[in-house]
């Protein structure tokens, strides 16, 4: 009977490889779909206020809402990565 991956152990009873995972290009694809939705957001909610007229000409405050959090996100980040590097012991 064939296993179709349920089981702890493979079909041919010896441990099955252990994958290691790329963290650092994970939590990267992640801030880049975050950081998508939340421009793509607030960037509908501009249009459809602006097609109603209610923004008018106040595109530094428009870039800052975009693109501030999540280039804090980002850097928040890069600062807790370095910080938790801090207690890797070398080898």
């Amino acid at each position: 009977m064939p296993n179709f991956g349920l089981g702890g152990r493979a079909a041919n009873g010896k441990e099955p490889e252990r994958m290691t995972v790329n963290w650092r290009r994970g939590f990267f694809r992640v801030w880049v779909l975050l950081s998508a939705a939340w421009m793509m957001g607030w960037s509908i909610y501009f249009a459809i206020e602006g097609l109603q007229g209610a923004v008018t000409g106040h595109a530094g405050a428009m870039l800052v809402i975009l693109a501030g959090p999540p280039l804090a996100l980002l850097l928040f980040g890069l600062a807790a990565a370095w910080a938790l590097r801090g207690f890797l012991i070398p080898p």
